[in-house]
């Protein structure tokens, strides 16, 4: 026996004040730039969404909703990352809030400018036990907070707001950046306001912030290219916004260069001076130009955490480094360095330049680019990636996705196996690309601050949470919707977080999630036997997500084998219709290079792989 309920009738809007809390907070998104904001509605936030309701009615910021408040912080990160605009996630109070904070963790280890906004009960509801309240008088989400953000601060009176509002977002983009936290309560954000007026200058403020550099620094930088006939640049992600012009020094100094994991995508890989990646996944030619090459090594806009720096590879954290970075915190993990070069390193590479210009250094003005794979770049187990055994390698999966996409492509890879596979493996292929291939795509037209900010391979290191790549790569495809985005992530992953694929069907996002299935957790189980460690724990039960993404109504194909891969590649130029799914059965056999990090966890073996 079922009981129907009435039904509710023509409901009518409530008519809000002129002018709320709420509508400021989204007044000065809309006065910076920011088209989308990314969370889980609640009680607690609700006037923030009947903001964001009449804000999108008008054509301005629009909320996008994620399955899991932890995938808005990545869906903000990846927002980030795509377009250069400040990230914004938001939840209810309480479990909300709390759910959030991998996400806000990771942005924070990763320097991802992001806004937080948690909800809370009234305020005169605080201390007495309200539903899911999270102040200082219940589950302090504020303390938890404090420890993953540059600010973080509860507004305890509606005069507060706009000024604590303005300086998180201001913190948010100050180097280094990182994420900022408000909690409001829900009586603050419904209280009525005037509209502000400091919202306009926001922007200018931002623009013109942290340009300055250190001038006897880059005059000690000239003076040591100057006198250096080869150095190595190392070009991080932090140089996102000076590859060019980076470009243009390798040029004229001769320098060979190599990449960060994370950075790969923002240089040619196909310039006849690179070297590959160094660190995680990384390249045995790029460990051999630090080894044995380089007598300056300058890297620019990086930090040495563990993956970036080879497990803190003695070679390169030595006094041959020169390290130019704007971020202090990035610097201080390089007190060996012969040099430290701070400050806004577009600014200042564009004053390195006009310095060898005066000296008479030009830049070869035909710079030479192999037409397909790099010589110089030395892959492992290489036949593999030709490789035409079942199940498919995933080795010769990297291929098939180098080829099959168009040149705008952009790739996120997920923690775990597919953070190896990928920048050591992927060659995006782009005719067009010739200095810098982030700031080469019609993709990006029309907006300099996405074209400086552009990467084809999006990692995220140092915390590195399972699933990230899924919420990043449908922020990442909300940002710039243009673009195909390819998420490259495990079955463990994909268990972790592969609801947010209902997300980007919703929305209409033509992101391709492509699932490396072998029932294990890959790194685990490699870990393991490489280290001679016990055998537990890494099995996964067998799933066929093809199936699952079918019972959402998303297109899924399963594959085996290359040719499988081949019949099916066409498709995904037509990737107008949503989102996609590939189950792709691969050989769980196969390592990808990990020996570093076995090497920091003291479990490796001798070997002469990186």
């Amino acid at each position: 026996m079922s009981t129907e309920l009435p039904a509710v009738s023509n409901t009518k809007t409530l008519s809000p004040p002129e002018f709320e809390a709420a509508d400021l907070i989204i007044h000065y998104l809309e006065a910076i730039g920011v088209d989308h904001v990314f969370g889980v509605p609640g009680g607690a936030i609700e006037p923030i969404y009947n903001a964001l309701a009449r804000s999108a009615r008008r054509g301005s910021v629009a909320a996008v909703g994620a399955c899991h408040e932890a995938a808005a912080a990545y869906m903000a990160d990846g927002y980030f990352r795509e377009s250069g605009k400040l990230g914004v996630c938001m939840a209810t109070s309480g479990p909300g809030a709390t759910n959030l904070i991998t996400g806000v963790a990771c942005a924070y280890d990763n320097n991802i400018p992001m806004l937080v906004i948690s909800g809370q009960p009234t305020i005169t509801s605080f201390g007495k036990g309200a539903l899911q309240e999270s102040s200082c008088t219940g589950v302090n989400v504020m303390g938890m907070f404090r420890h993953c953000t540059k600010y973080d601060s509860l507004v305890s009176h509606i005069n507060q707001l706009e000024t604590k509002l303005v300086t998180a977002i201001l913190q948010a983009l100050q180097s280094p950046q990182g994420p900022v936290h408000l909690s409001v309560p829900v009586d603050i954000l419904r209280a009525p306001v005037a509209k502000p007026i400091r919202a306009l200058q926001l922007k200018n403020q931002i623009e013109y912030q942290n340009r300055s550099f250190d001038e006897s620094a880059v005059d000690a930088l000239f003076d040591e290219l100057m006198d250096d006939p080869e150095p190595l640049f190392f070009v991080g992600n932090g140089a996102a916004g000076a590859v060019d012009k980076i470009m243009e020094l390798v040029d004229i100094c001769g320098a060979r260069f190599i990449s960060a994991p994370d950075a790969k995508g923002l240089v040619n890989i196909r310039h006849a001076s690179y070297r590959g990646v160094f660190g995680l996944g990384g390249h045995a030619s790029a460990v051999q130009a630090i080894h044995e090459h380089a007598s300056s090594i300058v890297a620019f806009g990086t930090g040495f955490g563990e993956f970036t720096s080879g497990g803190w590879d003695d070679a390169l954290l030595s006094d041959r480094l020169i390290h130019v970075d704007q971020s202090t915190a990035n610097l201080v993990q390089s007190p060996m360095a012969k040099l430290h070069v701070q400050g806004h390193i577009p600014t200042l590479c564009r004053k390195l330049l006009e310095r060898l210009a005066a000296a008479g250094r030009v830049a070869d003005p035909n710079p030479r680019y192999y037409e397909k794979t790099n010589p110089n770049v030395t892959v492992q187990d290489a036949s593999k990636y030709h490789s035409d055994e079942v199940p498919i390698k995933p080795q010769r999966l990297m291929k098939c996705l180098s080829e099959s996409f168009p040149g705008h492509t952009r790739f996120v890879a997920d923690a775990g196996n597919s953070m190896m596979w990928a920048p050591h493996y992927l060659q995006l292929i782009d005719p067009r690309q010739r200095l810098n291939p982030a700031a080469a795509n019609l993709a990006n037209s029309g907006n300099e601050r996405r074209r400086k900010q552009s990467n084809w391979l999006q990692l995220t290191l140092n915390f590195a949470p399972m699933g990230w790549a899924i919420g990043a790569a449908v922020g990442m495809s909300r940002a710039n919707p243009r673009a195909p985005v390819v998420c490259i992530t495990g079955d463990g992953s994909y268990l972790m977080s592969g609801q947010e694929i209902t997300v980007a069907a919703k929305e209409k996002l033509p992101v391709t999630f492509v699932i490396l299935n072998d029932s294990v957790y890959g790194m685990v189980m490699h870990g393991q036997r490489l280290a001679g460690a016990e055998p537990i724990g890494f099995e996964l039960p067998t799933i066929d997500f093809a199936k699952l993404a079918a019972s959402m109504g998303i297109r899924n194909y399963v594959i085996h084998s290359a040719q499988d891969f081949e019949k099916i590649a066409g498709g995904f130029r037509a990737l107008d219709q949503g989102p996609l799914l590939l189950d792709v059965r691969i050989d769980k056999e196969e390592v990808p290079p990990m020996i570093n990090r076995l090497k920091v966890l003291g479990t490796a073996k001798e070997s002469n792989e990186v």
